[in-house]
């Protein structure tokens, strides 16, 4: 091998930054454990221990919490660089949401009554629970059924005042639906903008949130998320656009001072401890963050004065105040905004509010974290309210808002306004002006903008907005003003959350089934392999390290799927060294010095490494395009783990047999017991292929018949539905829970899962409904259905979140037209996946028999799995439901049957290279004889991992490991008795056969 240097720097380096990457996720659970250890020592709810642990790692976020000697990372940091947990690892929420574009048509319209238009609307909904287009596509379709002479763009319908500039009278039906395009697009984008700042602020861990294509549909991932009615309620309500007149500084003064001495004395702060903290601390060096922040003070107050002395007072509100400049009011830490917002409900200090400002509201801008100290701060503004609680001016009656640039070239925000709203908007920006005040743009209760009038009064309502802004805040502003217009719904098609308990469960089965697993494939290799299998472990591990390595790095998110993707690469990794270390045993067999064999064994395996691992390759991509949440990530391990593999097996292993050898020192590649094995092999499978037949013909006939008159255990990815894990204190019946809970939902399945003290629930009550009161409706009539089952004093709400180990400790929700385009997407994942093989093989081998000898390979053999579960989903104790996770077991399945067609394959292809023809299948027989130690080692090797798992692992994937289990050793089976067969069957010349006679008798 050349470039061993080469080799060892890269393979050095990538190991260091996989380890440099991987020490910040042992850091953040560090920071994890001892934020659990301080918060539980402190409180016994698990309410109160959240918001503790919470708290702790709040108060570490901005300051130094990991230090590798050459640079240093604050607990923000720490936690942004460490491997993301998915939903089913760590618990929480993973929802899709549908934002409703029938809801921006109709506020696009001005609300119209029109009665075709609305009809059209209505149809629409109709159309779309059998169709795959879009809302607006289906809209466009029943509005041509309804519309008779009526157009688009009519003054009662889109061309209306709101609309005026972009839809015009003389537009044809095409135009106005190349608008209504854009329009519908634009809203999309602004509700998404709405819903990722929401998040943002939520304080989640690692979220993720994601447009879906160029659908209505966002997929939000809340991992972790604690209270998760508060998180379904954050996401699924409207954006609330409002103006506000904001108060000066100079007018609240004297009140922050009247409140200051309130709380001292409310919160028994003892003056005579701050007055000798004073006189203590009086002949320090004043440092100049608290001159700045006395400055802050004697701006609010109107006082050019202060006394140095009091540097250190004991000030409940002014200590609150941060050392930085503010747009508003003056700033505060962004961790004492709810410090500081229960200060200002206190009735006592609420009262001390003059009577011209009782109703004043404070809010809080966004986040801004300073570049020097790293200290994280909002702005606190006083908004002028009224007796209702009403702003002025509301989000409804912007038209439009987009980005632009000013004279000299400034990012600025235009603003358009409809007639009603550019009447008020001029007397705000009128009062602002003369009173030498700003206008509060608030979204959400957060003020996004704080805007003065500083040209005078805006007539027309069409507004400049211009500040400091760069060129993503500026385009962040224009979508949270066009948000204001938006009425439009975002409704959870799909949702799983995962209680807390069941990810802990779920991290510690995976972990030790992920060792068990581990250790028996390296102990595996050392007795097959001796001193060659040491090797080939050492370069195993150093993939396992890349892989996670990469994961970190990337920012890709670790979950369970993913984690079963990682322990079966473990499996499928060793078989490039399996096919290097046979080979190398043939070319020892052959006479060859061990150094030739070594060259020559790598050489003569690189082509079928190359093209098992493409050809599985390409699967795992396909998986990943049509896959999402966990599936995605199970495709993401598999996709890297390949990569990684490739590199540890051809280059690794290369350079550390190499080493050995040119030392002189002897490497037999096998021990005493193996030495012989599966040698002089010479079974005639040509031969016997017509029982092999027979026998595959037998199984899919059962398979099919069962498919047909039994059919498969849909789960609520195919049918729609909600679904609920229920775990107990005690052993339940789930025949008597099912009865219980037909009289409550009229239509139940209820199964034991697991031990006899969990029961999976589904149920299709209200399915076509998505609004979060319908969600809490569901789950109340079962924690009502299951009170006989469940221990007293059990509140809902522990039930529901299932925080004490017994209740809901996960639950799933997928809506009937989500659940259509789910199975449309795992059927062309499915067909996708042979057609990119069916033409890889044949690009490969030249010939179309290879192709169609592995696809029909692959079809027998997920026919059977699907027959095995059509079989055997009544009888076994765990799920065996047809969902998302089964279509990544059945692609993995094809990936697998593939990998091993290819190179049985690809060493038949090399066999009549050297032999001159196929000779009527001696030379068949030959190659597969040959690949036999391969194939069985490779196999016997995958199906210990994944008995490992399925025995030890989570109880959530036992059906996934099934399939696999299933599919390892019917795809073992027929790349041997269907694929090659098949192949060899459909040849027009077949060459000469010397031993016809006696194939003829077997």
């Amino acid at each position: 091998m050349q470039n061993k240097g080469l080799v060892k720097l890269f393979a050095v380096l990538f190991g260091l930054v996989s380890i440099y990457q991987l020490s910040f996720t042992f850091k953040n659970n560090q920071i994890d454990n001892d934020a659990k250890t301080y918060a539980e020592s402190r409180y016994e709810a698990p309410e109160e221990v959240n918001e503790a642990e919470i708290r702790y790692t709040d108060s570490i976020a901005n300051v130094e919490a990991y230090n590798i000697g050459v640079a240093s990372f604050t607990g923000k940091e720490v936690k942004e660089k460490a491997m993301n947990l998915g939903l089913d690892l760590k618990g929480g929420l993973n929802v899709i949401l549908q934002i409703s574009v029938r809801d921006i048509l109709y506020g696009l319209s001005n609300n119209s009554k029109d009665p075709a238009f609305n009809k059209a609307l209505a149809d629409a909904i109709e159309i779309q629970k059998d169709a795959q287009e879009s809302y607006l596509e289906s809209f466009f379709e029943a509005w041509e059924s309804v519309k008779g002479d009526q157009k688009l763009a009519s003054p009662d319908i889109f061309a209306n005042k709101d609309m005026e500039g972009v839809i015009e009278l003389d537009m044809t039906d095409g135009e106005v639906r190349d608008k209504l395009e854009e329009k519908v697009d634009e809203s999309i984008v602004s509700a998404f903008e709405v819903l990722r700042k929401r998040i943002d602020q939520f304080g989640v861990t690692s979220p993720n949130i994601q447009r879906l294509g160029n659908s209505g549909r966002v997929l939000v991932e809340l991992p972790g998320v604690k209270d998760v009615k508060r998180a379904t309620e954050l996401i699924t309500t409207t954006a609330q656009l409002q103006f506000w007149d904001v108060e000066k500084g100079q007018t609240l003064g004297s009140f922050f001072s009247e409140a200051n001495e309130i709380l001292k004395v409310k919160l028994g702060v003892d003056n005579d401890v701050a007055e000798s903290t004073e006189t203590a601390d009086s002949t320090q060096t004043v440092d100049s963050t608290d001159v700045d922040a006395d400055s802050t003070i004697d701006d609010l107050l109107g006082e050019t004065s202060a006394d140095s002395t009091a540097t250190d007072q004991v000030n409940p509100i002014f200590d609150l105040f941060a050392p930085v400049q503010s747009f508003g009011l003056f700033a505060i830490k962004a961790e004492d905004q709810a410090t500081f917002k229960s200060y200002m409900q206190m009735p006592e200090v609420r009262a001390a509010l003059p009577t011209e400002l009782r109703f004043t509201n404070f809010a809080f801008g966004l986040p801004s974290i300073d570049d020097e100290t790293g200290l994280e701060t909002v702005d606190v503004y006083a908004l002028k309210g009224n007796r209702d609680n009403e702003p002025e001016l509301s989000g409804g009656v912007v038209t439009d808002a987009r980005q632009s640039y000013n004279q000299i070239n400034e990012p600025t925000v235009s603003m358009q306004m409809n007639a009603k709203g550019a009447k008020i908007w001029e007397a705000m920006t009128g009062r602002a002006n003369q009173q030498g005040t700003q206008i509060a743009i608030v979204l959400d209760d957060i003020v996004y903008s704080a805007p003065t009038a500083s040209s005078g009064a805006i007539s027309g309502g069409n507004t400049e907005i211009s500040g400091n802004f760069n060129v993503k805040e500026a385009e962040d502003l224009a979508n949270v003003l066009r948000a204001g217009k938006l009425p439009a719904r975002a409704e959870i098609i799909q949702a799983d959350q995962v209680g807390p308990s069941l990810g802990q469960e779920a991290i510690e089965s995976g972990t030790k089934s992920f060792l068990i697993a581990l250790s028996l494939v390296l102990i595996w290799m050392i007795l097959y392999y001796g001193k060659a299998g040491i090797f080939a472990d050492i370069a195993l591990l150093l993939n396992i390290l890349l892989i996670f390595g990469v994961l970190s790095g990337l920012g890709a998110v670790l979950t369970l799927p993913g984690l079963a993707g990682i322990v079966l690469t473990i499996g499928m990794s060793v078989d490039a060294n399996v096919l290097i270390f046979e080979r190398i045993r043939e070319e020892i067999g052959k006479g060859k010095s061990q150094k030739e064999a070594v060259k020559d064994g790598f050489a003569n395996a690189l082509s079928s490494i190359l093209d098992a691992n493409i050809t599985t390759g390409l699967t795992a991509l396909i998986l990943f395009v049509f896959g999402t949440g966990p599936i995605k990530g199970f495709a993401t391990t598999l996709l890297i783990g390949i990569v990684t593999s490739l590199f540890t097996a051809i280059f690794i292993t290369r350079l550390l047999v190499d080493w050995y050898v040119n030392s002189g020192k002897s490497l037999d590649f096998s021990t005493s017991i193996t030495k012989n094995l599966f040698k002089n092999n010479n079974i005639n499978f040509i031969g016997k292929r017509k029982v092999a037949y027979v026998i595959s013909g037998v199984l899919i006939l059962i398979s099919l018949g069962s498919l047909f008159t039994n059919k498969l255990d849909q789960g609520i990815d195919f049918v729609g539905g909600r679904t609920y894990q229920v775990r107990f204190d005690q052993a339940v019946s789930s025949e008597k829970v099912a009865q219980d809970l037909t009289a409550k939902f009229n239509s139940v399945e209820v199964k034991t899962i697991g031990g006899d003290n969990q029961l999976k629930i589904s149920t299709k009550y209200k399915v076509d409904e998505n609004s979060v009161e319908v969600d809490e409706e569901v789950k109340t009539m079962l924690f009502e259905g299951l009170q006989p089952y469940l221990p007293n004093g059990l509140t809902f709400k522990n039930f529901s979140e299932g925080n004490s180990d017994i209740g809901i400790v996960l639950s799933s929700k997928v809506s009937p037209t989500i659940a259509d385009d789910i199975k449309r997407e795992s059927l062309l994942a499915v067909l996708g996946s042979l057609i990119v093989v069916f033409l890889y093989i044949l690009f490969r081998f030249k010939k179309w028999q290879f192709s169609l000898g592995a696809v029909a390979a692959v079809f027998h053999d997920v026919i059977i799995v699907l027959g095995i579960f059509s079989l055997l989903y009544k009888f076994m104790p765990f799920s065996m439901e047809i969902d998302q996770a089964f279509i990544a077991a059945i692609l993995t399945v094809i990936g697998y049957s593939l990998n091993d067609t290819v190179v049985v394959f690809d060493r038949i292809r090399e066999v009549l290279a050297e032999r001159l023809g196929f000779k009527g299948g001696v030379n068949i027989n030959s190659a597969v004889n040959s690949t036999l130690s391969r194939t069985l080692n490779t196999s016997l090797t995958t199906l210990v991992v994944l008995l490992a798992m399925f025995i030890f692992g989570a109880e959530s994937l036992r059906g996934l490991l099934f399939a696999l289990i299933v599919g390892v050793v019917v795809g073992t089976y027929s790349s041997v008795f269907i694929a090659t067969p098949l192949m060899y069957d459909t040849l027009k010349n077949k060459g000469i056969d010397p031993t016809k006679e006696d194939e003829d008798k077997l």
